[in-house]
């Protein structure tokens, strides 16, 4: 059986939201090499933003699964 995808995405997104720092956290999405969106976390606020590479538009969210999904849609694109 294959690895779920959405996992491994959630649990990128949950260890930017366990840290002790205090600095926004950030990670790069990718699919083949070619990056897909990036993510921010900030831990005052507890919200991601999310940029998606090809159009620079960007998203908030306050909801890890809901930014989860988003990243799943734009990797499986």
């Amino acid at each position: 059986m294959k690895s779920s995808k959405l996992v491994a995405i959630l649990k990128r997104l949950d260890a930017m939201t366990e840290t002790t720092e205090t600095e926004v956290q950030t990670r790069r999405f990718e699919n083949e090499g070619v990056e897909k969106c990036l993510v921010s976390y900030d831990p005052a606020t507890s919200t991601f933003e999310l940029t998606e590479s090809g159009s620079q538009e960007v998203y908030q969210f306050d909801d890890i699964d809901f930014v989860a999904m988003e990243i799943f849609e734009l990797l499986d694109a």
